[in-house]
């Protein structure tokens, strides 16, 4: 068993941890050419090749806001990726940006040059790529989603990474009376 951390983006990071939490593969994934579908389709091809049947895996999900001319190319490929995953019944866990930034450093709102100091402070784990970067933090978190879903409980150091695995493993959701209750 691994675990997997998946940034999908036109440089794509990928991260592989083995079961003692230490990195076997680290690796931005490029597909073939500039031009789509040829790019999106093999750099789907790509992530595939290095993913092995019992994974734990953690995607970033899209950012929900975001803009500019590589949108369409970062939902196709978001899908493209879930789909291969899907068609070779493997599971997966999406992962909002903002809590990748809070697993990492305790805020959401962190920016992309402000989490290298705390991913090397807290993991010892430094890498060129902010893609790469994202994928270990994302491997991390499939760790501790791994080791929490099997307790019943966060399995984690600090309270914001608890944060952040119970709101993916353990969803809440307002009722009309205001109360928290799991979906």
């Amino acid at each position: 068993m691994r675990f997997v951390g998946i940034d999908p983006s036109t440089k794509t990071g990928f991260v592989a941890l083995d079961e003692a939490g230490n990195v076997e593969r680290a690796k931005e994934l490029t597909g073939v050419g500039s031009q789509d579908p040829k790019r999106m389709t093999t750099l789907i091809d790509e992530i595939m090749r290095h993913i092995q049947p019992d994974d734990v895996i953690c995607i970033e999900s899209p950012a929900m806001h975001a803009q500019g001319s590589a949108v369409g190319f970062m939902w196709g490929l978001a899908h493209g990726v879930r789909m291969a995953l899907h068609r070779r019944g493997l599971h997966y866990y999406d992962v909002a940006p903002t809590a990748v930034k809070k697993f990492a450093t305790g805020k959401g709102n962190t920016k992309k040059d402000e989490m290298v100091l705390p991913i090397y402070r807290k993991w010892g784990f430094e890498h060129k790529s902010d893609n790469v970067r994202d994928g270990f933090v994302l491997s991390k978190i499939a760790e501790c989603l791994k080791k929490s879903k099997s307790l019943g409980i966060p399995d984690t150091e600090t309270k914001y990474e608890a944060e952040v695995v119970q709101s993916i493993l353990w969803p809440q959701s307002k009722s009309r009376g205001g109360k928290l209750v799991k979906k």
